[in-house]
């Protein structure tokens, strides 16, 4: 497979670079994460998403543990390339380790706190035999 593609990409000093999953149906962000190269060149390989996890220092093959699997249909490179978007087919509906369709769950209300503005769908506990890092 010709990689020259993979050099048009700004990498951070870590060789990492974030990427956003993005819903491929309703256009939702449904999380954040980073790839090396190696995850991304696997990604598009396997037409899934794969990503590099920081907490565990190894590739992750997104529903690896969850069986919310990622597939891939396009990744799109920003006008500075140093930031990326998965566009993907979320398989369960759940993207989040918490049990949420994104992680993204979170907003600043008017008196500014953050308050939860996503239902759970499914316990983590239910999702996981252990707890997750990523």
């Amino acid at each position: 497979m010709q990689t020259r593609w993979l050099d048009a990409i700004n990498w951070d000093a870590n060789g990492l670079v974030p990427v956003i999953a993005q819903d491929w149906h309703n256009k939702n962000i449904l999380m954040q994460a980073f790839v090396t190269r190696e995850a991304l060149q696997l990604a598009v390989q396997e037409q899934r998403a794969i990503y590099w996890s920081r907490s565990r220092q190894k590739l992750w093959r997104k529903g690896e543990e969850s069986g919310h699997v990622q597939i891939l249909h396009e990744v799109l490179l920003d006008c500075d390339g140093d930031s990326l978007i998965y566009v993907v087919e979320q398989l369960g509906g759940i993207a989040c380790h918490t049990g949420r369709a994104s992680c993204y769950f979170n907003r600043l209300g008017p008196d500014m706190e953050w308050q939860v503005d996503g239902k759970v769908l499914k316990e983590p506990g239910q999702i996981y035999t252990a707890a997750p890092k990523d």
